[in-house]
């Protein structure tokens, strides 16, 4: 298996550089293309919010400052990945609507890539990471420090309809892995499942993976962070949302908790 397309959503901010670092580290193994889109402040969005109360030259200025700082950004993006050492690598840079642009660029990719900070709900693509993973339903790998795609990759496995999407799109780069370890709960899960099961699944398909069936039957997510710690894990592969989004955003969840811990990176699928 392979990905042709890696996708980095970019603000033109500072952040762009580590995402695009990432998003060359993720494409370079398979020479796919690294598909840096540039997601503007939509004049569209601001629109209805300044109501027909104010002036029209209080409006227009308004427009034409938004308009200015959306070129500008784009400006920085385009350098910023010009900068990028990784040769096969495209520019995009979305109009309005700028959600519809996102939207088809991510459905053309085969994973994309963002931020700590965007996961965590902060910053300017903080809008699109919600959009890919959880509406369009895009796999989406956070970046963060330690990142080695090539590295020990453990598995979140509970026999669910979202870890097993993961444990599926992540296979290209499990098959590169200097370790695969699948980290399974079942006391902690909400229904019974074979962590066997997805062990056989990989060794099918030329995956060698270890199983670490751990004991621990309290919360979820501190058992998978323990495991992959003490796997020495550069990346986390597990499904994503498992519960209604609301529900989870409200109370917290699985998910919430894997994006508030500083490591390890994340390869996320709803």
């Amino acid at each position: 298996m392979s990905w042709a397309r890696i996708m980095a959503p970019l603000s033109g901010a500072d952040s762009d550089r580590a995402v695009l670092a990432a998003a060359a580290m993720l494409a370079e193994p398979f020479g796919a293309e690294l598909a840096g889109v540039y997601a503007p402040p939509d004049v569209a969005d601001v629109m209805p919010w300044m109501g027909e109360g104010l002036m029209g030259g209080v409006q227009t200025t308004a427009l034409e400052s938004l308009r200015e700082a959306a070129a500008n950004g784009e400006t920085r993006a385009q350098a910023t990945l010009d900068a990028c050492p990784y040769v096969k690598r495209r520019f995009l840079s979305l109009q309005s609507p700028v959600w519809a642009g996102l939207s088809a660029e991510a459905r053309l990719s085969d994973v994309v890539v963002f931020s700590n900070d965007s996961a965590r709900g902060r910053g300017p693509l903080a809008e699109s990471f919600q959009q890919v993973m959880a509406d369009e339903q895009r796999p989406v790998l956070i970046a963060r420090e330690g990142l080695r795609p090539g590295g020990v990759i453990a598995v979140a496995w509970d026999g669910g309809k979202e870890a097993s999407r993961a444990a599926r799109l992540a296979l290209p780069m499990l098959e590169k892995a200097e370790r695969v370890v699948i980290l399974a709960a079942p006391k902690s899960a909400s229904r019974s499942f074979e962590p066997s099961r997805l062990q056989a699944y990989y060794a099918a398909r030329g995956v060698s993976a270890e199983l670490d069936v751990l004991s621990d039957g309290g919360e979820v997510a501190p058992a998978l962070l323990d495991g992959a710690a003490r796997a020495g894990a550069h990346l986390l592969v597990a499904g994503a949302f498992g519960h209604p989004r609301l529900k989870e955003f409200i109370f917290g969840g699985t998910t919430r908790s894997l994006l508030n811990v500083e490591q390890p990176s994340l390869f996320l699928s709803h």
